[in-house]
């Protein structure tokens, strides 16, 4: 080889060689979408490190906050787009819808929403299509269930309201299921709703006035935000609170019926890795659950002046004492 085409060829790996280095070095790190960060939200985390991925490293997160409300959420999921990410993680039917409005393009995995199909967000569960895919907790086939549960724990309730928030496109199925089921069992259902902050204590004075004999409590994440108030508000009045996640319970609710969440979180991570490793969401079935609780607080029970039937007692996944 000539001196001058080796010193050009040394020359052009010279230049070259720095650029694929600073290539390298700058991969691209997936950034993940989360609204509404909350303490459940650290299954997820710790699932997607067992799969081998590193906050800093090889992932990283962006957190936008809603807090349940729509508006807040459609700015929340706005931010997040324009950020961008490439993948936007929800929980729940409202954050699901704004992430929806927000993306036709980046991938969305859904957590706990109730009813997926019913809310408009897949076209059906075994081919989701479009960018969304994720579990549901199948909140209106399961809320006949916890009817049910709650009136063998007190035989004598027969008006059983619910708090519903309009705004989850959730929400109309399961009261729609609640009803029937109330029906055949000789129970008056009792519904009202709060979508807002203002709603609760207009709320709250309108079941007092319909004297229900307990309420059932919703997964519905705006509700979950302010669950303090609503624990507040059944502790004063010696209400009996039937709820959806254990929880809820391990705070004082009377008992649980549902899916587990951290166990819906943990699944969720299988997707992340999926799709950052080229699965497009649309050819990931959505997961029913598949591990359910029941949970019953003793305590409560005994402070309400309740017995629970020991048979119920045997079927607890958890009893708080």
């Amino acid at each position: 080889m000539r001196r001058r085409d080796f010193m050009t060829l040394l020359g052009s790996a010279a230049a070259t060689w720095p650029l694929a280095a600073h290539a390298q070095q700058a991969a691209k790190i997936p950034r993940i979408g989360i609204l509404d960060d909350a303490p459940m939200w650290q299954a997820l985390r710790q699932a997607l490190r067992e799969l081998g991925y590193v906050e800093g490293q090889n992932i990283a997160y962006e957190y936008r906050y809603g807090e349940g409300a729509p508006d807040r959420l459609a700015t929340a999921a706005a931010e997040l787009v324009r950020r961008p990410v490439d993948l936007i993680a929800t929980y729940g039917t409202p954050a699901t819808h704004a992430a929806k409005e927000a993306t036709a393009t980046i991938p969305i995995v859904m957590i706990g929403v109730g009813d997926p199909v019913g809310a408009g967000l897949v076209a059906s569960l075994a081919r989701p299509g479009w960018n969304i895919t994720g579990n549901t907790v199948l909140s209106p086939d399961l809320g006949p269930k916890r009817l049910q549960i709650l009136r063998e724990a007190i035989a004598t309730a027969t008006r059983v309201g619910y708090l519903a928030n309009p705004d989850n496109a959730s929400t109309l199925a399961t009261v729609a299921e609640l009803k029937n089921a109330a029906s055949a069992a000789g129970v008056v259902l009792i519904p009202v709703e709060v979508r807002s902050v203002g709603d609760f204590d207009p709320a709250f004075a309108a079941m007092l006035r319909e004297r229900p004999d307990a309420l059932l409590v919703s997964n519905d994440p705006f509700h979950q935000f302010h669950i303090g108030r609503i624990m507040e508000f059944l502790a004063k009045n010696r209400l009996p609170g039937m709820f959806q996640s254990k929880e809820n319970v391990a705070a004082g609710g009377l008992m649980a019926y549902g899916a587990s969440l951290p166990d819906l979180f943990r699944r969720a991570a299988g997707y992340v890795h999926r799709i950052l490793q080229g699965t497009r969401p649309g050819d990931l079935p959505v997961e029913s659950p598949t591990k359910f609780d029941l949970a019953i607080n003793l305590k409560t029970a005994k402070a309400l002046g309740i017995d629970i039937p020991p048979t119920l007692l045997a079927r607890a996944d958890e009893v708080t004492e």
